[in-house]
């Protein structure tokens, strides 16, 4: 495809639509992005992406987002919308597809749901419902349809998660066996980036999926089986979709009005029938637990990243008992701002630890150190190595430096004895007056007693890390 062309991204800021957006714009092309708000996507987008209103359910505004467009991804589904969901996706898809028509695009991508059969769920059905939509009244469709998708953010792939790191012991429903044939996400990217130069004339419907045909019950399994988490299944026939919904709206971040939809959707096979996407594509999918195992690392990496005033800000959502929840993890972040430069305010975060301390609750600290010694960890014997200078891999009492840039960040992975994973990180940026110091802490638990370990100690955190920031302030105007 010619960079004079002009492709139109529907679905940015959606889970796909956001990693395909990444994708595209490492290519080179003309990208729009049409969304509802254009606000909140123009700032994170390159200045020469252009970001429109737009809404399939106002045909004036397609109209306007379509003119140009030679290629159009359709990455829209109303799964949490408070009417009939494939009533509104019923209506959404036809509006796009004649707006399409009558502005002259000469190809729509979608990326629809497997599953065959008279009797598939209401979910699978309108997915289906919306390609032929999209084909019968539109313009040439390449329709992609996949199963569930491995990637951090994906909802099945999130409800396969907070189950098995919630519940040690899982009473499971018939519907845990039902096989599907997952694929990951950096794979489904790959194929709807490829679908932009297919040679192919008309429409087309391509089932896509990884090599393994496995459970959901096999998903779970892996899943923990990559965390080191002992999970046990317990099957019942007695659980239907309504009581299966209603206990996954207790015990996962899924709604129960959307968990409804799944799970009536999980008792339809979801497996790929005709492989000819192997033969007209050159993706080659990884096999499943390669493809968990990917999801799991680029999240550590995303995390790693992650920029935490950005992120909370992103998040809309205040702290609460806990701190506030990403994916798995735990999150207590907060923020002082102090009347110096940033190397003024860095200082005493670089000179953290060791015979200099903690800065606050000392006792603390060190008691600390010592139930991690009466477990077999390394306790705070192990101080730090130069008490003015770190770099990464350098221990720090029970900590090691993961990451440091000078007078602006350090973070700090745990290497005490804990039911899960651990940070600390501390960050500081200029602001009008001075600086600001943020702190981080940030805990992905291992299962159920890890959530415990967690919540149980948020009055201890609340004095520790409060009291650690605060005391870095004064050290920073001393």
């Amino acid at each position: 495809m010619t960079a004079t062309r002009l492709v139109l991204l529907t679905g940015a800021t959606g889970y796909v639509g956001g990693r395909l957006l990444a994708a595209l714009e490492g290519r080179g092309l003309r990208l729009r992005c049409m969304v509802r708000r254009p606000e909140h996507l123009r700032p994170r987008v390159a200045p020469a992406i252009e970001v429109v209103a737009g809404d399939v359910f106002d045909p004036a505004s397609l109209a306007t987002a379509l003119t140009g467009v030679d290629t159009a991804y359709y990455l829209v589904h109303s799964m949490d919308s408070t009417e009939s969901f494939e009533d509104a996706d019923r209506a959404g898809a036809r509006n796009f597809a004649r707006a399409a028509r009558a502005a002259g695009v000469r190809r729509v991508i979608y990326l629809g749901g497997l599953g065959r059969g008279d009797a598939l769920s209401t979910h699978l059905g309108s997915r289906q419902e919306v390609g032929r939509i999209l084909r019968d009244e539109g313009v040439a469709t390449i329709e992609l349809r996949a199963s569930i998708i491995l990637g951090s953010g994906s909802l099945s792939f999130e409800m396969v998660r907070a189950l098995v790191e919630t519940l040690p012991i899982m009473i499971t429903p018939r519907w845990v066996a039902t096989l599907t044939q997952p694929i990951g996400i950096e794979d489904l990217i790959a194929y709807l980036v490829e679908a932009l130069d297919l040679e192919r004339e008309g429409s087309a419907v391509f089932e896509i999926g990884g090599p393994d045909r496995v459970s959901y019950g096999d998903l779970m399994r892996e899943y923990a089986r990559q965390r080191g988490l002992h999970r046990r299944f317990i099957s019942v026939p007695v659980l239907t979709p309504r009581l299966s919904s209603l206990w996954l709206g207790l015990v996962t971040p899924v709604y129960a009005r959307v968990g409804r939809a799944l799970v009536e959707s999980l008792r339809n096979e979801t497996v790929v029938h005709d492989d000819s996407a192997l033969g007209t594509f050159t993706v080659k999918p990884q096999g499943m637990a390669d493809a968990m195992s990917r999801a799991l690392v680029n999240e550590d990496e995303a995390f790693a990243a992650t920029r935490w005033s950005d992120a909370l800000s992103a998040a809309g959502r205040r702290q609460g008992w806990g701190g506030t929840r990403f994916g798995t993890r735990l999150v207590d972040s907060r923020s002082i701002a102090v009347a110096c430069d940033p190397a003024r305010a860095f200082a005493p975060i670089r000179r953290i630890g060791g015979a200099r301390g903690w800065y606050h609750a000392t006792l603390l600290w060190k008691l600390r150190g010592f139930l991690d010694l009466l477990v077999g960890g390394p306790g705070m014997r192990r101080g730090r190595r130069d008490p003015e200078r770190l770099v990464p891999g350098d221990t720090l009492d029970f900590w090691r430096v993961e990451a440091i840039e000078p007078d602006r960040l350090l973070r700090l992975s745990a290497e005490m004895r804990l039911p899960g994973r651990a940070w600390l990180q501390f960050e500081v940026d200029r602001n009008g007056t001075g600086s600001t110091i943020r702190q981080t802490a940030i805990f992905d638990p291992a299962g159920l007693f890890g959530q415990i370990y967690w919540y149980s100690l948020w009055p201890v955190h609340q004095v520790v890390f409060g009291g650690t920031l605060r005391a870095l302030a004064r050290a920073a105007l001393a």
